[in-house]
């Protein structure tokens, strides 16, 4: 019933508490899927544990979070995909999964959904409070209100068909390939941000390099690629 597609570069920190948080479902059939990126840490051996499912990059050039997500996508077996960040956990896999598969059975017309994003408690901050508070609204509003999908990468669960009929993640770009799949999926069908669904994840990004400088970038990469379908920069490097 639930592909999860896990991309990973780099990821032993972190990677090892999502995957086994993850195979705590047991209310759903499941796969796990890492599509890595040629890790040179423990990543692989690490996601052995818990799946047999692990692909890796051997090209010569680094290889984009979004093309991380396709190739995993292309050896998906069910019915839904979801979108997972290396550091991402979902608290209750059951009991999230039971309301977000609810979603898309009561409404046949939604292609997509999302959800609510925090930082783990034991390293939030306050901005993290208050920006994360933003962040969602804002996809609640585009999703919900105006029928713009929005959605950052953390978690994107998608319909294989509809996944399938918008031709994946654009591979091109290097940044903001998460909210450009989902402005894609709206003029398909109905995105959704669910309010009552959350995840955890450790702000990692915002908390090496600042927020001011984190908003910048998403502001002018997230302009560039709904107006000429490239993102600003050319390198979105890890944050480990």
């Amino acid at each position: 019933m639930i592909s999860i597609v896990i991309p990973a570069l780099n990821e032993e920190a972190v990677i090892e508490r999502t995957l086994e948080n993850m195979s705590r479902m047991t209310l759903f059939p499941y796969e796990l899927i890492v599509s890595d990126g040629n890790s040179t840490d423990r990543t692989v051996q690490l996601a052995e544990k818990y799946t047999d499912k692990i692909l890796i990059h051997r090209g010569p050039e680094r290889q984009t979070i979004g093309a991380a997500r396709n190739l995993g996508a292309g050896f998906a077996e069910y019915e839904y995909l979801v979108f997972l960040d290396a550091d991402v956990i979902i608290p209750d896999p059951d009991a999230f999964f039971r309301k977000a598969i609810e979603i898309f059975h009561t409404d046949p017309d939604t292609v997509a959904i999302t959800v609510s994003l925090k930082v783990f408690e034991e390293s939030e901050t306050w901005a993290d409070r208050i920006i994360f508070t933003l962040v969602n609204c804002a996809h609640f509003l585009m999703n919900n209100f105006f029928g713009r999908g929005s959605a950052s990468g953390e978690f994107q669960m998608i319909r294989r068909s509809s996944f399938r009929e918008a031709g994946g993640y654009n591979e091109s770009l290097v940044v903001a390939e998460d909210n450009d799949m989902f402005a894609r999926l709206s003029g398909i069908g109905k995105t959704r941000m669910v309010y009552g669904l959350e995840v955890r994840h450790t702000g990692r990004r915002a908390h090496r390099i600042g927020w001011p400088r984190l908003l910048m970038s998403w502001w002018i990469n997230g302009l560039s690629v709904a107006l000429f379908k490239r993102a600003a920069c050319r390198e979105w490097k890890p944050v480990r």
